[in-house]
């Protein structure tokens, strides 16, 4: 049974944030940086392997990402997915052609745009079309195969669907950004989707949050240098921040 990430305390959050960017934390490390004993951080890590993410080592843990399903990562960093999605939403002009992918923080741009914005939105997550036919926003559907976990449409029907299309803008999540593997995904279908509508854009930004930075999970959809923009809490720093700008990546920070 995997284990309510709600349930974790703030030094337990910490440790989590710190494996994810990491992608490793020796016990000992933890148990000085918090001034707790090595026996309190084993069972925090004990805690942290519950929800699927960490695995615990003799003397440490690692990251194992899991496509984590979508209702589990809502209540995540919710404030600043909000901000990143207003502030990725501002960009959008009118008459544009948009492709939004599933996702916690595409979603708070879809609900960031104006009631009858003049633009055209394409999408493959049922969340976002239900919430832009809400606000009378021209929307057009992938089609394909529905994955419960995410609310999003993938495979042959929705890649073959995007790949007659060209948008504007396309604004993707990522569940990972590093320097060598680029901005990852966890499911191979979805990244299929992201790949494609980074191919048939005009102009790609990555929407995510600092919790991402660093991490590399199993596809990578896009390099560095193949994404214009991206929106976040915080920006990146060491580096990622170097690769970043030498690949000409704007970073947008959300007020």
């Amino acid at each position: 049974m995997i284990h309510n990430q709600a349930d974790w305390n703030a030094r337990q959050r910490q440790i989590h944030e710190q494996i994810a960017q990491s992608g490793e934390v020796r016990i000992s490390e933890l148990s000085e940086r918090y001034g707790v004993t090595e026996m309190t951080i084993r069972r925090d890590l004990e805690k942290l392997e519950e929800g699927g993410s960490v695995r615990r080592t003799f003397g440490g843990a690692i990251y194992v990402y899991r496509d984590v399903a979508l209702q589990d990562r809502t209540g995540l960093y919710m404030d600043e997915k909000v901000r990143i999605g207003r502030q990725a939403a501002s960009l959008i002009a009118p008459g544009e052609s948009v492709f939004l992918d599933g996702g916690t923080t595409t979603l708070q741009i879809a609900r960031a745009l104006r009631a009858g914005q003049q633009i055209t939105v394409v999408t493959n997550a049922l969340n976002i079309a239900a919430e832009l036919a809400s606000k009378q926003i021209p929307t057009i559907m992938t089609g394909g195969m529905l994955l419960e976990s995410t609310h999003s449409l993938v495979g042959p029907i929705a890649a073959q669907s995007l790949s007659g299309m060209a948008f504007d803008r396309a604004f993707l999540g990522a569940t990972g950004l590093s320097e060598a593997h680029g901005f990852s995904n966890s499911n191979l279908y979805e990244a299929e989707i992201k790949r494609i509508a980074v191919r048939q854009a005009r102009e790609t930004t990555v929407v995510l949050d600092r919790t991402k930075f660093g991490a590399r999970v199993l596809v990578s959809f896009a390099g560095l240098a193949d994404v214009k923009r991206i929106v976040t809490d915080l920006p990146p720093d060491g580096e990622l921040a170097r690769a970043c700008a030498e690949a000409e990546v704007r970073i947008e920070v959300a007020e």
